[in-house]
């Protein structure tokens, strides 16, 4: 039947009684230990506790019997407080141990020592009342050896009755942890050596079954490990071969990337400068153009100054008409004067005044005769100037004329250019988006192959240790089978 079971199934049985056995030693050791462990606290928790708290009474006692000694010596109310402060110690400790005893016999102890430390307090409280009345040291002396000292044997002979039952208790309770202890202690030696036994047995059965069947199994792996390695041989060969094309495919891939970037680089510069030559062209349009109405402006203006100078040409004539007439006023003047001074001569002294006025008459005339012919002339210089300003301004205008049409001509090449150079820059940029979509395209096509350069050299890598792995392999099934042959034989 064992022949039918498997590997993994014999294994799962030995660990599984191994369990088993190690599981029941196990709970058994719990449960010893918390024996012992309950058995300890017992005897740390209460049994200690009862007998310190015994020790506690005794040191009461004896502290209350001192105060009150001391009192009966010498009548100090610091006596009275200390002994009653001992009392109140006694009393809080009996509270205490009624609560930890857990025997009828220890209650009773217990109801025996406060009985007697009661009888013990009434015949102290007698004396601290006498000797409050001033009875003389002598007879406090006899009276406390007759009536305090008896009650203070027997609560002293209870108190130590209970310090002994306390002290057998623990005593008992101690002998009683310490057997347990031993009991487990000695349960679980003989646990441990029936699962050693047992460990032992099913060790030595599982070993000579298990040893046939991975002999079988090894010789198995060592045949298929045979033909794993020569498969990964070819593998690493074929691995190492496209690993060293792939390598050359990127390299190529990377330098056309790089020459696409560059191209795309060029174009995108390309771009810019028509770009800044584009908008300097269109300035330069822009400036013809101001200059042109320039000299539109400037051409109107000239029409006004030739229509100005007309205007002052014929007001000049018109001005010369009026110096005329003023000439042959004065003339006519003159003339009056000159007879008025025969008049006034003829008419002797009556006269001499009015010839006066008719001699500065004459003077003014001739003045304005004077002034009239100065204006003539500057009115003859004003009509050449005249003269001169509209032929040179109709001079200017035709050459103003032939401008304006000369910037119309260079403003439609600028225009052209600006046309060109736009049709450029488009260009410049297709070609930039072009090159990008192209460089990307290619970039893509380097990550795709590096890629499959990294997987090629990983699928190396992995040939490699597979490679490694199988060689190793077949040693080890060659050193098991060596070592289950050997067992075997042995």
């Amino acid at each position: 039947m064992s022949r039918n079971l498997t590997f993994g199934l014999k294994i799962g049985l030995g660990f599984a009684a191994t369990v088993a056995v190690a599981f029941m030693i196990g709970i058994l050791a719990v449960y010893t230990l918390k024996s012992v462990v309950a058995s300890k606290d017992r005897v740390i928790e209460v049994d200690s506790q009862l007998l310190t708290g015994a020790e506690r009474l005794r040191a009461a006692v004896e502290q209350k019997i001192a105060a009150a000694r001391g009192y009966f010596m010498s009548p100090q109310e610091t006596y009275l407080e200390d002994m009653r402060q001992a009392r109140s110690e006694f009393t809080d400790e009996m509270g205490r141990l009624k609560q930890l005893v857990y025997t009828e016999e220890g209650k009773r102890a217990l109801d025996a020592i406060q009985m007697a430390e009661a009888d013990h307090q009434a015949a102290i409280d007698r004396l601290v009342s006498l000797r409050q009345n001033s009875t003389n040291l002598e007879t406090m002396a006899r009276m406390f050896s007759e009536q305090v000292t008896p009650k203070r044997v027997v609560l002293n002979h209870e108190v130590e009755k209970f310090v002994e039952r306390e002290q057998r208790l623990l005593e008992d309770a101690k002998r009683a942890s310490t057997s347990t202890a031993t009991l487990a202690i000695n349960l679980v030696i003989a646990m441990a050596s029936g699962a050693v036994l047992l460990a032992s047995t099913l060790a030595f059965f599982l070993t000579r079954s298990l040893a046939r069947q991975i002999g079988t199994a090894v010789g198995q792996v060592q045949s298929s490990s045979a033909e794993l390695q020569a498969a990964a041989s070819q593998q690493a060969s074929g691995a190492k071969e496209q690993a060293s094309a792939m390598s050359e495919i990127s390299t190529t891939i990377s330098e056309l990337l790089a020459t696409s970037r560059q191209i795309a680089e060029s174009a995108q510069r390309v771009a810019h400068i028509a770009e800044e030559t584009a908008g300097a062209a269109r300035k330069g349009e822009g400036t013809v153009e101001k200059t042109h109405g320039s000299i539109t402006g400037i051409r109107r203006q000239a029409d006004l100054v030739v229509s100005h100078m007309l205007d002052l040409g014929k007001k000049s004539q018109q001005i010369g008409a009026v110096l005329e007439i003023v000439s042959e006023l004065a003339e006519q003047t003159n003339i009056l004067a000159v007879n008025a001074t025969i008049e006034a001569a003829g008419a002797g002294e009556a006269g001499k005044r009015f010839a006066i006025v008719a001699d500065e008459i004459r003077k003014l005339a001739d003045r304005v005769a004077g002034s009239a012919k100065e204006i003539r002339g500057l009115i003859e210089d004003v009509r050449s100037a005249v003269n001169t300003t509209v032929m040179a301004t109709e001079t200017g205008s035709k050459t103003v004329d032939d401008g304006s049409k000369q910037f119309a001509e260079v403003t439609a090449v600028f225009k052209q250019i600006a046309s060109l150079l736009t049709t450029t820059t488009e260009a410049a940029r297709e070609i930039g988006l072009s090159t990008k979509q192209q460089a990307t395209a290619v970039e893509q096509v380097n990550v795709a192959i590096s890629n499959v350069a990294q997987a090629t050299r990983e699928t190396e890598t992995s040939s490699s240790q597979t490679l490694q792995t199988a060689s190793q392999l077949t040693g080890l099934s060659r050193d098991l089978l060596r070592l289950i042959q050997s067992q075997a034989a042995a």
